[in-house]
């Protein structure tokens, strides 16, 4: 058999503990576990979740989902993957039905049923397969794999034995005698079908069409008694067809072959991807392959944006507006200051998202993007303070940034947003210094989201971001995030005049 194990890990090994991860720190700060929710909607039963915990680190692991996404670009190959996976629903749920069922021989009919359903999806996906110009590695590895398996011993005397005891089962014959009360069974012996006869007989008396009378007959799986019985005397008349029966189904009890269960589950990952940018295309948003690399930092995103956001937007039926970055050598550092309500959150969000989801081998939100492949990525946002914790909010701070410092590589982010908002202007400033020269020692890519413009040049790894307004408005944002230097104005005094905030307005207004 070819060794192919996984559709989502080229070695097959990095996925075997996959269920037993947590979501990352990070995903609420940066709103992954929004984008996670949406993208695992609707497919509970796959248990998805867990494959967006696991970051890949090599980029030839993340080359591996990208062709595969790729490929399944091709709408006949993602409509054969979309009829498998609801074939193997239906599959499931003839098993789930089987188990809930009283009567033996009805368990055992819904069970045959289940596995006449596998064998015929497996084999069609097979034949849809081979008749598809594959280029991704994974795809051809489990087209292979799937070839040999639809050929071995233990797949054809599965279908062959399940095609000869249902072609047996429908064969089956019987007569029912009802008299009164009783009922007796027995094999069908070319008795005569009365039915034209009777229907001829009365033919004479017809009047015009008869009117239409609808009747509700129980359309659930369950037999009652009386049919059970019928079925166990049937099953006394053909007592070798249903002898094979239950001996089939304890010898195929476990026909389910791991590998297309895993293939099942793992192939909807990329299944959701899809599906969930397809969401975005009647707005003209667009997604891109980004190129990942491991070693170079200079990372670049045109026409970027905020995914957890935008899908948002969307169902407000608002527009997204869209930014980009470019980091060139010796850069690392983004400094985002400007305005508030003015975006820069939602950048520093974007930034991260992008590098999270190319690290999952996804496409992301952008026209083009070039991005590193991290090891550890930490955020540092704002936290409400705890009234049960006896330290300081300044305090808490301090010991997030120094834990952080603590485990980050130089393969590392952090994104940084408003840290030390809780203390003076000073005190904010000469820590904020202390732990991006921390940061720029270690050669590590981050985005600072400050107030503080004295942070945009702090060194040539710095780059200043500044969010802007509306010339002609500048109460009004733009939440465009541009390269320029920080120019020191929260224009806090035109949305106070904009408002009626100002102090002649304000005294104006409360003048007797």
């Amino acid at each position: 058999m070819t060794p192919f194990r996984s559709i989502l890990f080229e070695d097959a090994d990095n996925g075997t503990d996959i269920d037993s991860l947590k979501a990352p720190e990070f995903f609420s700060d940066l709103n992954l576990d929004q984008i996670v929710a949406a993208l695992t909607a609707g497919r509970d039963e796959y248990n998805l979740k867990p494959f967006f915990y696991a970051p890949l680190g090599h980029t030839q692991a993340v080359d591996y989902r990208q062709q595969i996404l790729r490929d399944l670009e091709n709408e006949t190959l993602f409509g054969q993957i979309v009829t498998f996976a609801q074939e193997m629903r239906t599959m499931r749920a003839h098993l789930a039905q089987a188990d809930a069922l009283y009567y033996k021989y009805q368990k055992q009919s819904w069970f045959l049923e289940a596995v006449g359903l596998y064998c015929t999806s497996v084999r069609r996906l097979a034949q849809d397969l081979t008749a598809t110009d594959l280029r991704s590695r994974g795809f051809r590895a489990f087209r292979e794999y799937l070839t040999a398996y639809i050929a071995s011993a233990d797949f054809t005397t599965l279908a062959a034995g399940t095609q000869k005891l249902k072609a047996d089962f429908s064969a089956i014959q019987y007569t029912l005698y009802i008299q009164g009360k009783r009922i007796r069974v027995s094999k069908y012996g070319a008795e005569p079908d009365y039915g034209a006869d009777v229907l001829q007989t009365f033919e004479k008396f017809k009047q015009g069409a008869a009117r239409k009378r609808r009747f509700k007959f129980s359309s659930g799986p369950d037999m009652n008694h009386v049919e059970a019985a019928v079925l166990d005397l049937v099953a006394q008349l053909y007592p070798e067809t249903f002898a094979s029966l239950e001996e089939y189904c304890a010898r195929h009890r476990d026909y389910f072959a791991p590998t297309i269960r895993r293939f099942d589950r793992e192939v909807q990952f990329y299944v959701a991807c899809l599906e969930h940018i397809r969401r975005f295309e009647p707005a003209g948003l667009p997604f891109c392959y980004p190129t990942v690399s491991g070693q170079s930092k200079q990372v670049y995103g045109s026409e970027i944006f905020d995914l957890a956001l935008a899908h948002k937007l969307l169902r407000e039926n608002a527009s997204v507006v869209t930014n980009g970055f470019r980091l060139r050598d010796p850069e690392r550092i983004l400094v985002v200051s400007g305005p508030n309500q003015g975006g820069k959150t939602t950048f520093a969000r974007t930034f991260g998202q992008l590098h999270y989801l190319a690290a999952l081998g996804c496409p992301v939100p952008g026209k083009e993007a070039r991005l590193f492949l991290f090891d550890r990525l930490f955020t540092h946002f704002e936290r409400e303070e705890d009234i049960g914790n006896l330290s300081s909010k300044l305090e808490d701070d301090l010991l997030r940034i120094h834990a952080i410092l603590e485990q980050a590589t130089p393969n590392s982010i952090v994104i940084m947003n408003e840290s030390f908002v809780s203390t003076t202007l000073n005190d904010a400033l000469f820590l904020s210094k202390r732990v991006l020269r921390q940061i720029i020692e270690r050669d590590m890519l981050c985005v600072s989201v400050t107030f503080l413009d004295e942070l945009a040049s702090l060194s040539e790894t710095t780059v200043s971001m500044v969010s802007t307004v509306d010339p002609h408005d500048p109460a009004k944002r733009t939440f465009k995030v541009v390269r320029k230097p920080a120019d020191g104005l929260a224009y806090a005094a035109a949305i106070a005049e904009k408002y009626q905030l100002t102090y002649e307005s304000v005294k104006g207004r409360i003048a007797p």
